[in-house]
């Protein structure tokens, strides 16, 4: 299949509208995009920012929460949203026939939502349900726990979902106050991906472009760490195993070491064929699974593996992650092992951009992050200029014992000399 052509388009209020005209496809999705997260929040008001995205789905002047679902699935679309550190985005698809009444829909929910008092009494409960079940989940609160040890007193350590007592403490009066400042018109994007006329669509958007609100882009606290040495944090709970997270700080979105980065990653434990899994897992049998992830920021970054084990596995499974976090300092990844990584990550690439929504959201990511679409062609050939030694170089600035941090939530009432493990 051809891939899309990317269009941008600024309307003279600030608006951005991204498209992606597939032609051959049956769908079409579309996404509204607002530059604010979790990392806008001031301390006092942590977790407005998924609260009031739960809140644009409980009604508006025009339509009531089953309203709102009904309008999109009952011609056979669906409708969800997320919040993330720095992006919110509520989405649709249907058949690409309807996409003007899932336009009507998104900008609806976006301009004129109620926030009614019963509502938002009733969603903060929800909201505090969703805490405590995260909480209940070693796998994910481990995450929690690692967040505020990577960047303590800052916000991109604070949950995304808030507190119970952050929830308790936000009033309708901050929520109205947050979305008047930050759901303007040049903090928003409009995309959309599918079989759609992008004069069409621009037009449509044009016209409601009118209500949307003058205002700024939403801004941020820079991100800042003075740390010297590895850092440990454990929580104890009766669990059967054992959640480790390493969190490694590394660079922003904007730092070309990024693409040696995504093939050290892809090497080190993306998927099966990694290192860590086949070390930790097919060679010793010390955990089930065992993996790792990147994640950018306007101005930092990070890489965390993850892992559940028996508890008793944890030294020995610490010691042979470092002994592989050394060896990539050290060595030069082998040609092959090289060629595969590189081959991996230009497939998903490829693979991850088959659908309209993927698509929606690439573009999404892309505006928000960049300022504008990067090709998938163009990260690919950048890809593929990197070398082996560029990766070795990227472990040497970022695999170093001041960057790391270790978060668990285990059995253990105790872990005094694990951080001693983290240094080399």
């Amino acid at each position: 299949m051809p891939r899309p052509h990317y269009h941008l388009t600024r309307l003279p209020n600030g608006l951005t509208i991204a498209t992606a005209e597939m032609p051959r496809m049956a769908s079409v999705s579309l996404g509204l995009w607002v530059a604010v997260g979790g990392r806008h929040e001031p301390a006092h008001l942590n977790g407005v920012s998924h609260f009031l995205e739960h809140l644009l789905f409980k009604g508006t002047r025009k339509r009531s929460a089953r309203e709102i679902s009904q309008a999109v699935e009952g011609i056979g679309g669906y409708l969800n949203a997320f919040t993330s550190e720095e992006n919110t985005c509520v989405y649709s698809k249907a058949r690409h026939e309807r996409g003007d009444e899932l336009l009507d829909v998104l900008t609806d929910m976006f301009l004129n939502a109620k926030f009614a008092p019963a509502d938002i009494a009733k969603e903060r409960e929800v909201i505090k349900d969703e805490v405590a079940m995260y909480f209940d989940q070693p796998q994910h609160y481990v995450q929690e726990l690692l967040n505020q040890t990577l960047w303590p007193d800052h916000p991109l350590g604070r949950p995304l979902t808030g507190t119970a007592k952050s929830l308790d403490a936000i009033t309708r009066a901050h929520v109205l106050a947050y979305h008047r400042a930050n759901y303007v018109a040049a903090n928003t994007l409009l995309a959309a991906a599918g079989n759609l006329r992008r004069g069409q669509f621009v037009k449509a958007v044009a016209k409601a472009s009118r209500r949307f609100r003058p205002g700024r882009r939403s801004g941020f606290v820079p991100a800042k760490w003075a740390q010297r040495s590895p850092a440990v944090r454990l929580f104890t709970k009766a669990t059967e195993q054992t959640q480790l997270a390493l969190g490694i700080r590394t660079c922003s979105r904007h730092d070309e070491r990024r693409y040696a980065l995504r093939l050290l990653d892809t090497v080190l434990g993306e998927n099966m064929s990694s290192r860590l899994f086949q070390v930790i897992r097919e060679d010793h049998g010390l955990a089930y699974s065992i993996s790792s992830v990147l994640s950018f920021f306007a101005d930092a970054g990070d890489l965390v593996i993850s892992a559940g084990l028996e508890t008793d596995n944890l030294r020995q499974t610490l010691k042979l992650t470092i002994n592989e976090l050394r060896r990539l300092t050290r060595e030069l990844v082998p040609v092959a092992e090289f060629r595969r990584a590189r081959d991996y990550v230009v497939g998903q690439i490829d693979l991850s951009l088959e659908s309209t929504e993927s698509q929606m959201t690439w573009m999404g990511e892309q505006v928000l992050g960049y300022g504008k679409v990067l090709p998938p062609e163009k990260i690919k050939q950048r890809l593929a200029e990197v070398k082996r030694s560029e990766v070795r170089a990227v472990a040497r600035d970022f695999f170093r014992p001041e960057r790391l941090n270790l978060a668990l939530v285990s059995p253990l009432k105790r872990a005094p000399a694990l951080g001693k493990l983290l240094g080399w």
